[in-house]
């Protein structure tokens, strides 16, 4: 006699139902809900979205923002080592500069220590925007996150920050281009 119930399949789960409780759809292929990356795309998306409307209306997008919030921490930095530092080309990150130079956020100057090198500062008007866009980079979050308690977010960012290491990403994907 078997000891699984009729109610039972194998492995201690429910028929119909895959690993992680979820419904089985036709042909034992789990749903879309019973995928981690469909949940965490669906987050991303909309955590994205929602700070991607708050920074245009400054003019900006994400990865402008990404690009300034760098050079905000680290004036004279080099396109190179910026470009390393966000885990983009340097192809990327000259659109990125010529971008936010043109909107009179950063300026390209000489290295002092080295003329033919060129290193990248914030002017007046970017070092002014970077604690408004950071004001609302907390507010979206305090949107989306906000109903959780200091030791759940607090798990969830490690969590996140383990993935991150352990799948090797070394750059956040920025908006496309």
């Amino acid at each position: 006699m078997s000891s699984t119930s009729p109610a039972e399949a194998p492995g201690g789960r429910e028929p119909g139902r895959d690993a992680s409780g979820q419904a089985e759809r036709d042909g034992g292929v789990p749903g879309l809900d019973a995928h981690l990356g469909y949940w965490l795309r669906a987050v991303s998306n909309h955590v994205s979205y929602a700070f991607q409307a708050k920074v245009e209306v400054h003019g900006v997008t994400v990865a402008e923002w990404v690009v300034l919030r760098a050079l905000f921490d680290a004036p004279g930095t080099k396109p190179s080592e910026l470009a390393a530092k966000l885990g983009l080309t340097r192809g990327a990150i000259s659109k990125l500069v010529d971008r936010l130079v043109s909107k009179d956020l950063v300026a390209v100057r000489s290295d002092a220590h080295d003329g033919r090198a060129q290193v990248l500062t914030l002017n007046a008007a970017g070092r002014a925007l970077v604690p408004k866009l950071a004001a609302l980079a907390e507010e979206n979050d305090a949107e989306a996150f906000g109903h959780l308690g200091e030791e759940e977010r607090a798990r969830l960012l490690t969590t996140l920050q383990v993935l991150v290491e352990r799948l090797g990403i070394r750059a956040v994907a920025l908006d496309r281009e």
